[in-house]
């Protein structure tokens, strides 16, 4: 997917054409509920605490960040949380407002943070799993 999103970006740089916004910004969307389809499966097998409310997605990031004595330690740094905290918010633009009001310049900005926050979760997320081999 962050192929995807990259390839999407070039194509939308060289040619000018807006049309490739919406499927990189589709792509973004998919990226960030993965992570949280994750994260989700962690709060409810390992922490036996999913967050409800209207806030629960960004308390699900808050929880993920942070260690549970006893339990696990946080699955994500504070900066990983951060640039997910970005594609979160972002989403959430994806899912409620009309793709011709995505701005290009966010948009790159996102690219970025998706490019890094992938890389810096893969490698987390592979220490979380060792620690639950352990």
């Amino acid at each position: 997917m962050l192929g995807r999103i990259e390839e999407g970006w070039e194509r939308s740089r060289r040619s000018n054409d807006d049309y490739y916004l919406d499927g990189i910004a589709l792509n973004l969307h998919g990226v960030y509920s993965g992570c949280e389809r994750i994260f989700t499966q962690i709060a409810e097998i390992i922490d036996g605490d999913l967050p409800r409310g209207e806030d629960w997605h960004r308390l699900l990031l808050e929880q993920m960040k942070n260690e549970i004595p006893s339990i696990r330690p946080a699955v994500i740094s504070a900066k990983t949380g951060e640039l997910l905290d970005e594609l979160r918010r972002f989403r959430h633009i994806v899912r409620n407002v009309y793709t011709h009001h995505l701005d290009p310049e966010r948009l790159e900005k996102l690219v970025k943070i998706s490019s890094q926050g992938f890389h810096k979760l893969r490698a987390e997320i592979s220490a979380f799993a060792a620690f639950l081999e352990q």
